[in-house]
């Protein structure tokens, strides 16, 4: 497991920041993979996040653990054209009911390039984990 899906997993939640125009977006996210040498993220087709990451790709996730450190997860919003990853998404997350036949509404995964990460310390110089 990479050192940033090791962050993220031990912080539970974290946040995906995007832009609504001039307007910057920031929303909590739990659900990830990592898988193929990329960390995959899930956005719904229905949602203003997808609108606001195809208008505009560049992103920042961040998360805090417990022990002050953070991590800026920075770049450029790449949508998945396998649509393994989604389905794997949907079914270890248990989001079959909101992404199904029924609903019509798909799960977007997305992997982040022209990457940087950076766990930083409350008080102190961060550490590239890339």
């Amino acid at each position: 497991m990479s050192k940033i899906a090791e962050f993220l997993k031990e912080t539970g939640v974290f946040f995906l920041a995007t832009a609504d125009g001039n307007q910057p977006k920031l929303r909590p996210l739990g659900a990830f993979l990592d898988e193929d040498g990329k960390i995959i993220f899930g956005v719904g087709d229905f949602k203003a996040v997808y609108k606001q990451l195809k208008a505009n790709p560049l992103v920042e996730i961040a998360a805090c653990k417990p022990n002050g450190h953070w991590l800026r997860y920075t770049g450029k919003a790449v949508f998945e054209t396998d649509t393994k990853y989604a389905e794997k998404m949907i079914k270890n997350s248990g989001l079959e009911s909101i992404y199904n036949e029924n609903t019509g509404h798909k799960l977007m995964a997305f992997h982040i390039e022209d990457a940087k990460a950076v766990d930083i310390a409350v008080m102190g110089e961060g550490e590239n984990l890339l």
